[in-house]
């Protein structure tokens, strides 16, 4: 793959009964201000209904809107508050009775202007709508642009557990500006790194090689870098999910570190406490150590991932979450809720070695307890 210019993936899902679903990812810089003619071929009437939350329409509504104008695209906003609170039964009715009210119809265009959270309410909104209306996803974060915004998992959060009301729901277009994460916080910008390593833990060695080579080049957001790392992470999970949309197998492997991480965002009740990249973060560290504790992974190499993490600015340790540690019998029952859980029994993505993931259901609760109990 080129590590230069402006890059495009594609996502190309068979049909089930119907014509094949593809979409594409565009990634580069000046997306935000050029985005137009990418829009424009798919809009049925030059209309667009905008989600964001405060935080991104004070940095970035402004550049979208002009853009829409100079083309003469209509359009109107909902600005939902910032923060994991939208993405609830009370954001989704907020929403969905907004796009009502503004007469959104089943061909119209809904976008979703922000991160992970805009992102999968503005999608599961959507896919709600008359039964399923379009929407494009524009991520203004690092980690919305190489995971939540791909591949079509949209939802909310619920008291039991993070993600567990939603839809399969693909975009029609992804647009991933480089230029929005060039203010991006920094505390956001090491929780988005977090998901692009795990893509090369999942199955690609040399990717892994080459974030260790160039870390310090992405820390200081180079563009050159962060493209390639982007793209590449695209193309992996695009990969991954036109193998398997709606995770009956392979797909799960995305969810490396994520058994832990929905575990950890529960006990801090999803609050600014831990990110959720932060605890993808944590748990792919947790994942590591314990794949080492049951023989299936040699610990250099799982110290080679842990190592990395830290050195991008990732908690590695509970003692690195505010509240934390925190009980090994609270954390088991957090992930008895997981939605991976199938008959009762708790699925882990573990690592035969960096670039070998793999899925399995042969970790007793037991075995996680005594596991945890010895963590920090």
């Amino acid at each position: 793959m080129s590590e230069t210019g402006f890059k495009k993936v594609n996502v190309n899902l068979p049909g089930s009964g119907s014509p094949n679903i593809s979409y594409d990812i565009h990634i580069g810089a000046g997306l935000l201000r050029s985005c137009a003619p990418f829009l424009s071929p798919l809009l049925k009437r030059p209309f667009v209904a905008i989600v964001t939350d405060e935080n991104v329409a004070q940095a970035h509504l402004e550049s979208l809107t002009q853009t829409l104008d100079s083309a003469g695209i209509s359009h109107v906003t909902k600005i939902m508050p910032s923060g994991e609170a939208s993405k609830s039964f009370t954001g989704l009715e907020t929403l969905v009775d907004w796009l009502l009210d503004n007469k959104v119809e089943r061909q119209d265009m809904v976008i979703a202007l922000g991160g992970g959270v805009i992102g999968d309410l503005t999608g599961f909104a959507a896919s709600t709508l008359r039964r399923g209306v379009r929407f494009t996803q524009i991520p203004t974060t690092l980690l919305a642009q190489v995971d939540s915004s791909v591949g079509g998992k949209t939802g909310i959060n619920v008291p039991q557990g993070k993600n567990l009301v939603g839809a399969f729901h693909q975009p029609s277009l992804v647009l991933a500006d480089l230029d929005v994460l060039q203010t991006l916080p920094d505390r956001e910008f090491r929780a988005g790194y977090a998901e692009i390593v795990k893509y090369a833990a999942i199955c690609d060695r040399p990717f892994f090689y080459w974030l260790e080579s160039n870390l310090d080049a992405l820390k200081s957001r180079d563009s050159q870098a962060l493209s390639y790392a982007i793209a590449k992470s695209c193309q992996t999970k695009a990969d991954i999910v036109t193998q398997d949309e709606k995770e009956y197998g392979a797909r799960a492997l995305l969810n490396l570190g994520h058994t832990f991480a929905h575990a950890y965002e529960n006990l801090t009740d999803y609050s600014d406490n831990l990110l959720h990249g932060e605890a993808v973060g944590l748990g792919m560290a947790q994942a590591a150590r314990l794949s080492v504790d049951l023989g299936l992974c040699p610990e250099t190499d799982a110290q080679a991932l842990v190592n990395h993490l830290a050195s991008a600015g990732l908690p590695i340790s509970q003692t690195d979450v505010k509240g934390g540690p925190f009980e090994a019998t609270n954390l088991v029952n957090a992930m008895a809720q997981d939605k991976k859980v199938s008959q009762g029994v708790m699925t882990f993505i573990l690592m035969k070695a960096i670039g070998k993931a793999f899925i399995t259901n042969d970790v007793s609760a037991k075995q996680i307890t005594t596991f945890l109990q010895n963590q920090g």
